[in-house]
């Protein structure tokens, strides 16, 4: 049997490294585990697991197709679980670095059902962060 304990990567093909880089890192606080510059793969540490950025012009990328956009989207959505949940705080933060936040709103994640907040990073990915699941 397959045992799932968390996510450990997602990849992301991208047009503008380093606007992705700067997001994942200055705005959600990723940091920067590796780069493998000459196949096109920056890969950064979100907690436990690890989001990989690729270049769709780099070695890596180009296999891919068309690059990502709102229209020919990559994926649906990247869910971080976030501890401590303070939605006020995080809201804050994510303003103060010009990002727009949705609301918060009870969603159903791998904990069970708890508050969450989508956004968008630079590229048009939805980011979702999850707090704990309600108590009861």
């Amino acid at each position: 049997m397959i045992r799932i304990r968390h996510i450990d990567h997602v990849v992301l093909r991208v047009v503008d490294l380093g606007a992705m880089t700067t997001f994942y890192c200055q705005v959600l606080g990723c940091t920067i585990e590796r780069r493998q510059d000459d196949i096109g793969l920056v890969q950064l540490r979100a907690g436990a697991a690890l989001v990989d950025l690729v270049p769709v012009d780099g070695k890596l990328g180009r296999s891919g197709g068309a690059p990502p956009g709102r229209e020919g989207r990559n994926m649906d959505h990247l869910c971080f679980r976030v501890e401590p949940f303070d939605a006020g705080s995080i809201r804050t933060h994510l303003i103060a670095c010009g990002v727009t936040p949705g609301a918060v709103e009870s969603r159903y994640g791998a904990e069970g059902e708890g508050p969450s907040i989508y956004l968008d990073d630079p590229e048009g990915n939805t980011v979702e962060l999850k707090g704990p699941a309600w108590p009861g």
